[in-house]
This record gives C-alpha cells, sequence and structure tokens, in this order.
C-alpha cells in the first residue's frame, strides 16, 4: 500500500455492549472473521442496505479523533473497539469488502500482507487487463527494437525523363518542334480503284477460294475503349507518338463539327449547310459518322465538352431504330447497310464508354439485327440485307460487332466465324485482297480486310500479316499523288495495332501531313476539303473531315490489340 494508507481515519464511536460477537465476512468465497463488535453493530454491517451518513465534521460525544480517509463517511460503520482491529467497509455495487489495516499496537497489519489480500480481492477482469496490457508492451518494445535496423531505399525517377511530355492544357499555345522528314519513296499502285459507296457489276459468284482463316481466338477487346478516358488519354497520346498539333486539329474539327448540327432535331447532314457538300442526303450516316468524331475524344451524353451535342445526336439515332434494331429509313439504296452499320457503331460505343442501361437495348438490337441480315452464302454484307458482300460494307459491320464485344454484348460467334470465311473468299494469298470475290485486289480493300483479320485473331507475326503491313506502308499519306482518306483510315488503324516499327514509319508522315491540309480559316475553319479526294465528291466535306479526325484520334480512340 502507499504512505497514504498510514493517514488516520475518523470513526464514529457508539456505546458498546458487553457481549461482543465476531462477525465474518467472505473473501474469495472463504470466511474470515475481520472483527469482534456488538451484535446490533454486526447486524447492520451485514444488512443489505446501506448505512446511515453520519457528518465527520461533528463527532458524538465521548469519541476521539482518528486518522481522516478518502473513504466516504457514509460507508463507514464499524465502532471503535477497545482494541485495534481491521474494520469492513463495504464498497460499490456488490458490497465487496476492502481490507485496510488500521494502526493499532499489536495486530497491525504489514504492507505487504494487505496488497496480497487486495489482489486476492481482485476482479479477475483486472488482472487479465494488466496482464495483456503488460505483454503488449513488451511485444511493441521488441518491434520496435527489430524495426530500428531496418534501412529504406527510395529511388526517385521524374516522368520528365521519359519520353515526349505533353504538359499544357492550351493546345493552341503549345510550341511545335518541326519535324525532319526524309523524301518518302512512292511504289506506283497498280491496283484497281473501287468506290467504296457506288454499286459493282454483278458477278458470278461460283468463285471458290482457297481457306486461309486462321484458328486463333480473337483477342480480348473490353478495355479498348478506356483510352478515351481523361488523363488516359493524355497518356497515349504521348505514348504512341501524337502531338500537340495532332490534337489541336482534332479539337478545331469537333468544333466545326459542331457547329453543323441541327440542335432542333439533333441530327447532322452529308449535303450542308457548309461548303462542298456531298452528292447525295443521308442524315443517318452523317450523324453517326459526326458522332464518332466526338466519341473517339471521349465525348458522350454524360460527359465532355461536347455532351450536349453528343446527347441530342444519340436521341436522333434512337428515334430512327425500329423493333428489329434496323436504323436506315430513307436514303440512296447503296448507302443502307453502311449507314447502319455506322449507327450500330456509334450505339455500341456509346453503351461500351457509359454503361447506360437505357442503350443496352438498342445496342443489342443492333448487333442482333447485324447478325440476322448477314449474307448466308457468303458471309459478309453489302447493300440490302441478306443479299451479295463486298469488302467495304463488310468491313464497317466488323467494326460494329467489335464495338459490340467492347461494350459487353452479346456477338454470335457464328457470324464472326462467317466473315473470316467471307475473307477467305476474296484473297488469294492473305496478303492482299479485292472488293468482291473474283475481282482484282486494291490498297484500300487490303487495308479494311487486314484490320478484320486483326480484331478477328491473326497474331501479329503472322508473315501474311507482316507482309500486309509492308504493302501499306508502300503507300503513305500523299495529297498530291494519291488523295484516299478512306483508305488512310484503315491503314492508320492497321499499322497502329502492328505498332513497331511499322507504325512509327507510318505515323511519321500522318502526323504531319493531316493537320496540313486542314482549313484554318474562314467559316470552313476546321474541316478538311473533300476536293482532290478520291471519294470527296460523293461523300463531301463532312465526311472528308470526320475520317480525317478519326485518324488523328488514333492514339486513343483503341488501344492497340498487340500490345493490350
Amino acid at each position: 500500500m502507499s504512505s497514504s494508507d498510514d493517514r488516520r481515519v475518523p470513526q464514529i464511536v457508539r456505546p458498546v455492549p458487553p457481549a461482543p460477537v465476531a462477525v465474518p465476512i467472505s473473501v474469495n468465497n472463504r470466511s474470515v472473521p475481520i472483527a469482534t463488535v456488538a451484535p446490533e453493530v454486526a447486524t447492520r454491517t451485514n444488512a443489505a442496505a446501506p448505512p446511515v451518513p453520519v457528518s465527520p465534521a461533528t463527532p458524538a460525544v465521548g469519541t476521539r479523533p482518528v486518522a481522516r480517509s478518502s473513504i466516504s463517511p457514509s460507508m463507514q460503520t464499524a465502532p471503535v473497539q477497545p482494541r485495534p482491529a481491521a474494520v469492513p467497509i463495504p464498497v460499490g455495487e456488490g458490497n465487496q469488502p476492502f481490507v485496510r489495516a488500521v494502526q493499532g499496537a499489536e495486530n497491525q497489519q504489514k504492507d505487504k500482507e494487505v496488497t496480497e489480500v487486495a489482489v486476492k480481492a481482485a476482479p479477475p477482469w483486472l488482472v487479465s487487463a494488466v496482464l495483456h496490457m503488460t505483454i503488449l508492451i513488451l511485444l511493441a518494445l521488441l518491434y520496435l527494437v527489430d524495426e530500428g535496423d531496418k534501412q529504406v531505399t527510395v529511388e526517385v525517377v521524374y516522368s520528365d525523363d521519359l519520353g515526349e511530355q505533353l504538359i499544357e492544357d492550351d493546345l493552341t499555345t503549345f510550341d511545335l518542334p518541326t519535324l525532319e522528314i526524309e523524301e518518302p519513296i512512292f511504289s506506283v499502285d497498280l491496283l484497281q480503284v473501287v468506290e467504296p459507296f457506288a454499286a459493282a457489276p454483278e458477278l458470278d459468284l461460283s468463285f471458290e477460294a482457297n481457306i486461309l482463316s486462321s484458328m486463333i481466338e480473337a483477342p480480348s477487346i473490353g478495355l479498348a475503349l478506356t483510352g478515351r478516358e481523361q488523363g488516359t488519354r493524355e497518356a497515349l497520346l504521348a505514348a504512341y507518338g501524337g502531338t500537340a498539333e495532332t490534337e489541336e486539329a482534332v479539337q478545331l474539327g469537333l468544333q466545326w463539327l459542331a457547329r453543323q448540327q441541327d440542335m432542333r432535331s439533333g441530327l447532322w447532314s452529308l449535303t450542308g449547310p457548309y461548303a462542298n457538300g456531298g452528292g447525295h442526303e443521308n442524315k443517318l450516316a452523317a450523324t453517326a459518322m459526326a458522332l464518332l468524331a466526338f466519341q473517339g475524344a471521349g465525348n458522350t451524353h454524360r460527359a465532355g465538352k461536347y455532351q450536349r451535342n453528343v446527347a441530342r445526336g444519340m436521341e436522333a439515332l434512337l428515334r430512327m431504330q425500329d423493333n428489329d434494331g434496323n436504323f436506315f429509313q430513307e436514303g440512296p439504296r447503296n448507302h443502307r447497310l453502311y449507314s447502319q452499320a455506322m449507327a450500330s457503331i456509334a450505339i455500341c460505343e456509346l453503351y461500351g464508354m457509359t454503361k447506360d442501361p437505357k442503350l443496352r437495348a438498342p445496342a443489342q438490337r443492333s448487333i442482333d439485327y447485324a447478325a440476322r441480315i448477314q449474307t448466308t452464302a457468303l458471309g459478309g454484307w453489302r447493300y440490302e440485307p441478306r443479299l451479295d458482300a463486298d469488302t467495304s460494307v463488310t468491313g464497317w459491320f466488323v467494326m460494329a460487332l467489335q464495338s459490340g464485344l467492347m461494350g459487353g454484348l452479346i456477338v454470335p460467334s457464328p457470324t464472326l466465324d462467317a466473315v473470316s470465311r467471307f475473307l477467305d473468299k476474296v484473297t488469294k494469298d492473305g496478303v492482299t485482297y479485292a472488293y468482291q470475290v473474283g475481282r482484282e485486289p486494291t490498297i484500300s480493300m487490303t487495308a479494311e480486310a487486314l484490320l478484320c483479320r486483326q480484331y478477328l485473331g491473326w497474331d501479329r507475326n503472322d508473315p501474311r500479316m507482316l507482309e500486309g503491313a509492308q504493302l501499306l506502308l508502300q503507300h503513305p499519306i500523299d495529297y498530291e499523288a494519291d488523295e484516299d482518306v478512306y483508305y488512310w483510315y484503315y491503314a492508320t488503324q492497321m499499322l497502329h495495332h502492328m505498332g513497331g516499327a511499322e507504325w512509327d514509319e507510318w505515323n511519321r508522315v500522318m502526323r504531319e501531313s493531316i493537320p496540313a491540309r486542314q482549313v484554318r480559316e474562314g467559316p470552313e475553319r476546321g474541316s478538311w476539303d473533300p476536293r482532290g479526294d478520291r471519294w470527296g465528291a460523293h461523300g463531301g466535306r463532312l465526311y472528308t473531315t470526320c475520317l480525317s479526325i478519326y485518324n488523328l484520334e488514333v492514339y486513343y480512340r483503341h488501344l492497340p490489340i498487340y500490345r493490350h
């Protein structure tokens, strides 16, 4: 016990009868005689009711003062005996005894004895708490001693040291370096010219081509649209060779497209109100193409600078779709399935980018419709449902099906397998591809078919894929020799997926040539003039502008298949 225990406690002395009795109390379930008191005192001490409080400040007549205690006077009940004794004092709700040594001449208890009794009387939870706390303190000391011997070495690598950086928020003020590009060597394109939108003469379809389909499973492309997200887009732009100039051209192009939208209907037009419109009106195709340009830069109906434009365009497309999944209502016959495929890509991409529940059913209907109207005999698509097939229309539908896969929609495997069989029919060597079965191959159809092969599972190092890539590199972007933005669109995608030296060679020319031809002044600022393009008179300014934007978005529009 502490020294404070030696302080004297004032006690209330009452007359003591001549016949004292011994009153036992229970300590640790054993009966221990504590003191000898008068019968009435013993009865009061062991009663259930608490003792009547008596003020220590006014002792009764005939008493003598003793040392003060911190114990409440209301808890003091034992009378003073002729000889010193241990006094039981009820404490707490359970009336547990607290044994205290009171100074006496003969039976003074030692501090050690009182401590032993106190420990024995302590509640079990208190002993357990003290024991566990001691163990925890020892373990903490051992841990700190052990940790003190460890050293951590941190190596800091700054991103400024890794690759070309784009850190400017305002890309229009970015100081662009001038790239030195060696004069390319062009090979003469002796392949037949094919118009992507025009009808071709009917042919004998009994031609049997070699079966060249690869058995490799199509690559996983579930993450293919994630490069369009803010932050990721900037990182990919730098990683794959984009520049501030290419991104500035994209933004100017989107501004031009936004000015051309009819906000009342949400639609765009192929024929105007801009200069040099297309030869035929097709608002479905124009709207789908414009939406793809906005979506390629990360704009959706839920987010982005052009959120309102995309929302109005999306609503217009949804109003056009019928219960079968068909979007096309009116327009030139040879535009029908081109338009259907483009609208399907737009809706499937929007669903894949946002997971908006209201878009899932329309997107799935468009995929189901594509599967139903596929030509059974040939495995592709052309101008009318289930009639004939060509590589140009088929390529757009392959992109629609892949967009469905990107969004997690159900795409029937037999549909994709039939596409592979069709591509086998329009090639003799697996490297070059024709517009239709039995016709001569062209460079534009070769680029489109090779892109389809990539999505359908051909390996990057397949000899036919490598040879095809080299063939495309022999026909680089050249506005003076042969302006063909349709071919450039497919070649850019195919070589971007290839990556490596093939992509670097193509991109060095592409990222300089296309922005340089963009209109920078006047009412058509941000667009690309269709005059001079192989199919510009047919598609018009919106057509050439959208395809040019797709090319410059390639760095983040779809993640490279073979890298991700």
